[in-house]
This record gives C-alpha cells, sequence and structure tokens, in this order.
C-alpha cells in the first residue's frame, strides 16, 4: 500500500476538509501532516457545519484511525477547544486519534511574537493569523522547540527555558508589553497540555509505515495550499512550512516510493487571505459577488478572502510541483450567475507573454484571460454529472487540455451529497 496525498493547488481555502470527509470511507488511516491551527477544514453533514483546525478531518468516520503527524505544529489550547466542541457532539476520539511525539508545540509566547514581529513591519506586514505558527516552525528549525514528546520528562524545565528566551526578546528586541496576555494565555495553554496527555503519543512515523505494510490504506490530508508553500509559494506571502506533495514525506515519515495517488483541489475560480500578490484578483462587484456566493470568509478568522478568476499559469506550476495524478473542482455553483466566465491562461510580464509562474508577482503582470460562456443556472440539485449544463461540461474540458490532468470530482455544494464523482 501506498499514502496518497489530497493537497490544495492554490492559496488554501479550497475546501480540502470535504474532500477528505467525503473520501474517508475508502481509508484506513487519516493524516494531517503539515500547518497548524491557522488551517481551517470546513465539514457539513446532517445540517451542522464542522471547523477543525488541527485534527484530521476523518474524525467523524468512527471506524477510522487519524493522526497529527510530526510536521504539524500543535497549540494546546485551541486542541482543547476542538476536543470539547467535538464531545459535545459525542464524538469520543481517544480511541481513534493519535499524535506524533515529534510534533512541535505553539507556545503562548509564540503569538506574543507572531504579533509583534507584525507590528513591527507596520505596512510590510505578511498577513499573519497571529496564532504563533511562524514563531514555532522558526524554533523548530532553529533547534529551539519544544515537542509533543517532552511533555513527559522534565517538562516544565524546558518550558521555562524557552519562555525566557521569548521574553528576552519581547523585552530587549521589540519592546513589546506582554505579561497581561501571557498570563491569560498561560492558563489556557496547561489546560490543554493535560488534555493532549489523554492521547495516545506515537512514533507517528513507525506507526504509518507499519499500517503501511499491513495493508492498510492511508490518506495525507495537506493544510493551506501549494501557492503558500514556504519554498515554491509566493514569498514571503506564504506559511511557514512545506504545503506540497514532498511536505507529506517529511510531515509523517514516509519514503517518497511509498507516495500513490496525489489529488489536487482547486476552486472553480481563485480566493487569497492576507497579503500578497492575486494576479487575478477582482477588486469590483464581480470579485464581491463571488465573495457573498461562495461565502468566502475564512472559517479560522473570519476575514474576507480576496477573489478572482481562475488562475490556470499558478495552477500548471502547482500540479507540476505537486505531481498530481487527479484535479477535484470545488464551488463549481459558486459560477452560476455568470453569462460568461473567464479563465487566465497567461502571463504579460514586461510585455513578454508567458505561461510559467515568475519568481515573483511584484510589479506588471498583467493575466490575459480567455472568455467561456458561463452556464447561467442552478448547480444546486444537480447530483449526477449526466445533468451537468453543456457549458460546465465545457468548462470543465477546457481545464483538463489546458493541464493535461482529469478532473475526477465536481462539487456543487457544501454537502456532502453535492461531491460528483465523473
Amino acid at each position: 500500500m501506498k499514502v496518497d496525498v489530497l493537497l490544495g493547488l492554490q492559496w488554501g481555502d479550497e475546501g480540502k476538509g470535504k474532500v477528505v470527509d467525503v473520501l474517508t470511507p475508502r481509508y484506513d488511516v487519516i493524516t494531517r501532516f503539515q500547518g497548524g491551527p491557522n488551517a481551517g477544514h470546513t465539514l457539513e453533514f446532517n445540517n451542522i457545519k464542522h471547523v477543525l483546525h488541527t485534527i484530521p478531518s476523518g474524525i467523524f468516520r468512527d471506524d477510522k484511525i487519524n493522526v497529527i503527524g510530526n510536521g504539524v505544529v500543535i497549540d494546546p489550547s485551541i486542541f482543547k477547544k476542538e476536543i470539547d466542541s467535538l464531545l459535545k457532539l459525542g464524538f469520543d476520539l481517544k480511541k481513534t486519534l493519535f499524535i506524533s511525539k515529534k510534533a512541535h508545540l505553539i507556545l503562548p509566547t509564540h503569538r506574543l511574537l507572531d504579533a509583534a514581529s507584525e507590528a513591527a513591519k507596520g505596512d510590510a506586514k505578511i498577513g499573519s493569523t497571529l496564532k504563533g505558527i511562524g514563531p514555532a516552525y522558526r524554533d523548530k528549525i532553529g533547534r529551539d522547540g519544544l515537542r509533543v514528546g517532552d511533555i513527559l520528562s522534565n517538562f516544565e524545565e524546558k518550558y521555562k527555558a524557552r519562555v525566557k528566551q521569548h521574553t528576552d526578546l519581547l523585552t530587549k528586541y521589540y519592546h513589546f508589553d506582554y505579561e497581561a496576555a501571557l498570563s491569560d494565555y498561560e492558563k489556557a495553554w496547561f489546560e490543554g497540555i493535560e488534555m493532549i496527555k489523554q492521547f495516545q503519543l506515537i512514533d507517528s512515523e513507525f506507526f504509518i509505515n507499519k499500517q503501511l505494510e499491513a495493508g492498510k490504506s492511508v490518506i495525507a490530508e495537506g493544510a493551506q495550499g501549494t501557492m503558500l508553500d514556504i519554498d515554491f509559494g509566493s514569498y514571503p506571502f506564504v506559511t511557514s512550512s512545506n504545503t506540497i506533495t514532498a511536505g507529506a514525506c517529511t510531515g509523517l515519515g514516509v519514503a517518497p516510493n511509498n507516495i500513490g495517488k496525489v489529488l489536487g483541489i482547486f476552486k472553480a475560480y481563485c480566493t487569497r487571505v492576507g497579503s500578497g500578490p492575486f494576479p487575478t484578483e477582482l477588486n469590483d462587484a464581480t470579485g464581491q459577488h463571488l465573495r457573498d456566493v461562495g461565502n468566502e470568509y475564512g472559517s479560522t478568522t473570519g476575514r474576507p478572502r480576496r477573489c478572482g478568476w481562475l488562475d490556470l499559469v499558478a495552477l500548471k506550476y502547482a500540479i507540476m510541483i505537486d505531481g498530481v495524478t487527479e484535479l477535484i473542482m470545488m464551488k463549481a455553483d459558486v459560477l452560476d450567475d455568470f453569462d460568461s466566465i473567464q479563465v487566465c491562461t497567461k502571463y504579460k510580464i514586461n510585455g513578454q507573454l508567458t505561461e510559467e509562474f515568475p519568481y515573483e508577482l511584484e510589479g506588471q503582470v498583467e493575466p490575459i484571460y480567455e472568455s467561456l460562456p458561463g452556464w447561467n443556472k442552478t448547480l444546486t440539485g444537480v447530483t449526477k454529472e449526466v445533468d451537468f449544463p453543456a457549458e460546465l461540461k465545457n468548462y470543465i474540458k477546457f481545464i483538463e487540455t489546458k493541464l493535461n490532468v482529469p478532473i475526477s470530482i465536481v462539487s456543487v455544494g457544501p454537502n456532502r451529497s453535492q461531491t460528483i464523482e465523473r
């Protein structure tokens, strides 16, 4: 058996949680391999909306194993809130959720450092969610991080040493007033640590490879999106981890030759949260219409998402980097009201046309569009491909031809039943 990888191909918020939830009946083990609680994976079923931040999206299936891998950074206080909310709904995860001992912890002072760093940047700020993810990954790379496994031995001593390093930075470098906020954060944080202790803490790399050897099927669920990858995204307006397929190898301890299918998710249009370049952004009534119809507001932060037409230059780049074998198109129904739909197929940079994603997007990047007829009718009640309007079939065929990868699933609404396999 191999690990199938499901990840976002745009700037995040593509609808990964819903797709994992739909696909989990086919898998024995569902994993998260990178990112932190800035991720918001929304699942909607039985007329209830569920938003997960750290926990894999397979937890609503009772017979599945869920693993938080070593590449994830965990905020114990947010983790506890997630667990508590799920307990109220009748989901007790202590037998089905496993946590890697090598996953790093987001400390209360990481959140303070995040806020101080963004404030210091002024107008040049990244647009961080201020959840401490960047500083936690920075400590990980700097070999100063605390890991879940540290909870089991001399934890208080290790914690105090890290906090001393952070508060020295806050005081001497950022001149940031932190004491009141730290006191508030710490209470909930240590309650979260006690909650983590109640779960099975594992050497996840051994666990997952043994599952594969035993013939179990595994899916790796990515967070954020390819265009936010720390190496290959629109740097520096990116996240702090590798969001691409290769991140599943390092974030789970799985060898490259154990990667199977790569399922790439994209919206039928584009969105982006926070700062950074966005070539097809629509700062007009059309962009607002996409935002309103698509309910494009962050599931974690509530921030309005920037909206624009589908960008095939960026999408083709993401497919190349990730080795995508199948595409999944989300939110086709958001385009129901358009007589015509624009798709960016090239960029014009300094007067030159290109289909390659450039080193940076700052400056004069002009999207070159091709216009396709819209279906201008509702898709909400459609449950079979045979009922797709001819214009939607044409839109799908156009994208597949340009990208040379098949679209295997089309989503026409938020519920499980509105996910149509082709």
